[in-house]
């Protein structure tokens, strides 16, 4: 896979302007320039050496430019201690965190609640921006969760940026319906686009309800799994994709032609890779097959849930060698991620949390992981051998690609935001940064001793 024109390599060392003004006057209350030193720094497919970081006003700047055109020094200084500074981690499915299940309502105030413990605990963990995800749901449940979950900016304050939900069914295929409950499973989409906008809530029942929900429930779709060998859905995907929606292959039984048509007509990513789908099978490889689309045809990004657990490692190295830039990891973690063993609820379901896994009560079915973003780079070049940029832009450029915020998110460069994970040698998180301001980590409690 080619990168965008716009991520391709440019050069670290930009010319100064030709004739810069001598004396361009400082507006008042100009924000504060922070200059980051002694460091490694993730940037254009390298790890750079004796370089810098500047930041003004939540964003990367251009330290040449700031030079030329303001004649001044930064106002602060900081000393990385030689740690590695990598754009801030991009979560592409995590259904929740710290006892909070983003598909169980609640009242609003309880839910804007529960939502900020989340944004803020993440940011433990390197997690910078997100993708709430909701699990097969009625459509009582969007029309009540999904307007809490459109676009909303981080801070080192409020927490991490929500980017849109994802939600992952319910147009998907019972036979692979995972921990997903089945009374709520779509069959079809047989009226098209309009069975999407209905089940999600994309309109209202008066004019003045319609325009509204509309435009707030549609702003918060980000990304939406479905199986495209159901009735309908090949045929949305092209008005879903124009809609602004990244579509996802996943819980489904298609073989490889309809997952090559799937692709085709507009669907980027794979939802939880070798998970909720048939076996690979030399015969007909279905949707794992992708990986393997002779090279006219579009490879699509996949996600790999790596706990070990969801997919064995020798797994995780297969796909890894068969599309290395498509990769995109994911936790698919549920409510139950930084909490004890015990009990906890994944939409209307019970489930049982038993040291690094989680099952539906009474079951050994798997309900999702409590892995962390951080914790799945560690294992990604552990189970793979690969190399630490690959591992680390798996969970920065290439999610922000996917998602088409790869000028503001997932890159460290002029013009994008701020947000900065400082990593140890061994991967572990030491500072965050968020829209250019510092993250308390230690002032950061999720502990929550509650269980259902």
């Amino acid at each position: 896979m080619q990168y965008p024109v716009a991520l391709q390599t440019s050069s670290l060392t930009p010319s100064a302007p030709a004739s810069p003004e001598p004396h361009t006057p400082i507006p008042e209350n100009e924000p504060k320039v922070i200059k980051i030193t002694n460091c490694k720094i993730l940037r254009d497919h390298k790890i750079v050496e004796h370089d810098a970081i500047w930041i003004q006003g939540g964003k990367i700047i251009d330290p040449h430019k700031f030079f030329w055109y303001q004649k001044r020094l930064p106002d602060q200084v900081l000393d990385a201690g030689g740690l590695l500074v990598v754009p801030g981690f991009i979560e592409a499915q995590i259904n929740g965190a710290f006892g909070v299940d983003f598909s169980v309502p609640s009242d609003p105030e309880t839910y804007e609640k529960d939502l900020l413990l989340v944004n803020r605990g993440l940011l433990k963990y390197g997690t910078t921006s997100y993708c709430p995800t909701i699990v097969s749901s009625s459509a009582s449940v969007y029309h009540k969760v999904l307007s809490h979950l459109k676009p909303r900016e981080g801070s080192a304050k409020t927490g991490a940026t929500m980017l849109g939900a994802h939600v992952e069914g319910p147009f998907i295929n019972e036979a692979r319906i995972g921990a997903h409950e089945l009374k709520v499973l779509q069959a079809s989409a047989k009226n098209g686009y309009a069975d999407f906008k209905d089940v999600y809530g994309l309109e209202g029942e008066t004019p003045e309800a319609q325009n509204k929900l509309s435009h707030d429930n549609q702003n918060s779709v980000k990304i939406i799994t479905c199986a495209p060998e159901l009735e309908g859905i090949m045929d949305s995907i092209p008005d879903l994709v124009k809609a602004g929606i990244t579509v996802s292959v996943g819980h489904s039984m298609a073989n490889i032609s309809q997952a090559e048509e799937a692709v085709q007509k507009g669907a980027t990513f794979i939802t939880h890779l070798f998970n909720a789908m048939p076996q690979f099978h030399h015969r007909d490889p279905g949707v794992i097959g992708l990986l393997g689309s002779r090279f006219d045809l579009p490879r699509p990004y996949y996600g790999l849930i790596c706990d070990g657990i969801h997919v064995h490692p020798n797994s995780v190295k297969i796909a890894y060698d068969s599309h290395p830039e498509g990769v995109i990891l994911v936790t698919d973690a549920m409510s139950a991620m930084g909490l004890a063993p015990g009990n906890y609820q994944l939409g209307n379901m019970n489930v049982t949390k038993e040291e690094d896994r989680v099952y539906i009560e009474g079951t050994d079915t798997l309900a999702g992981s409590v892995i962390t973003l951080d914790a799945c780079i560690r294992n990604f070049i552990q189970f793979t051998s690969c190399t630490l940029i690959e591992a680390l832009e798996a969970v920065t450029l290439h999610p922000a690609v996917l998602l088409g915020i790869q000028e503001t998110k997932g890159v460290i460069k002029p013009g994008a935001d701020a947000d900065l994970v400082f990593l140890s040698d061994d991967l572990f998180v030491k500072r965050v940064f968020v829209a250019g301001e510092e993250v308390d980590l230690d002032a950061i409690d999720v502990q929550v001793t509650e269980k259902f």
